[in-house]
């Protein structure tokens, strides 16, 4: 794995120690230790030469959720990964377009894995400038609506149909298969967590496991999606948990 020009911010002194000490052992350049959120928009005013901002979610003036929000509107400011002692966050963190989400305290295995997905290109944000446009038509009567992705809980395919479900309803799409759905909206991280469910993480309410590994997500007021055995570890992985 190449070497990663990183920053971190966190306003507890041993987090911030400990981070920047396992960053090091992981290889990376720490090009910046920062003890709030005022003080990373403040160095972020000028154009760094860093990959990653790994930022905790929780800190005085400005919280890593702010922070985040600022730097997307940034076209020269690093991918953002969050660190927090807090698992409710997960949601809104990827909302944010995080890359990913640790959960305190950081182990040197989990980082790795962070550290793998940043150098493997994770860090693109889905909505970058010049990215396919994040909206599809549904049916209408007989006409079309156009349907954000950001508002999409989940496709379910049924029939050679592909539906896609918004604010706890269905809406019909021109798409047949689950893998067209991909196909059109390749950087958004939609996760196969059936043969027929095809789940964007961001939506998910919350988790309940079930018997045998496999857990239940809820992503609308009475909508909830049984997870396969065998995806279940990457969606807990995802959320934090």
């Amino acid at each position: 794995m190449r070497p990663l020009k990183v920053a971190l911010a966190d306003d507890e002194p041993l987090a911030r120690a400990r981070l920047a000490r396992l960053l090091r052992e992981a290889g990376c350049e720490v090009k910046a230790e920062l003890v709030d959120g005022p003080a990373v928009l403040a160095w972020l005013r000028e154009p760094r030469d860093v990959e990653a901002l790994f930022l905790d979610i929780q800190m005085p003036g400005a919280t890593g959720l702010e922070v985040a929000a600022e730097v997307a509107e940034c076209h020269h400011c690093p991918p953002v990964v969050f660190v927090t002692a807090h698992s409710e966050h997960a949601v809104r963190a990827f909302e944010a377009a995080a890359v990913d989400y640790i959960l305190k305290p950081v182990s040197a295995e989990r980082l790795a894995k962070t550290l793998a997905r940043l150098c493997e290109g994770g860090a693109k944000r889905t909505e970058a400038p010049g990215a396919a446009p994040q909206r599809f038509p549904v049916k209408a009567g007989d006409g079309h609506v156009f349907l954000e992705l950001k508002r999409t809980t989940h496709f379910e395919v049924e029939e050679e149909v592909v539906w896609a479900w918004a604010a706890g309803s269905r809406h019909r799409t021109a798409w047949t298969t689950l893998s067209e759905v991909e196909g059109a909206f390749p950087a958004a991280g939609l996760i196969r967590i059936q043969r027929h469910l095809l789940l964007r993480p961001e939506a998910v309410l919350g988790l309940r496991p079930l018997e045998g590994g496999r857990a239940s997500v809820r992503v609308a007021e009475g909508v909830d999606l049984e997870v396969s055995r065998s995806i279940t570890p990457k969606i807990k992985e995802l959320l934090g948990l």
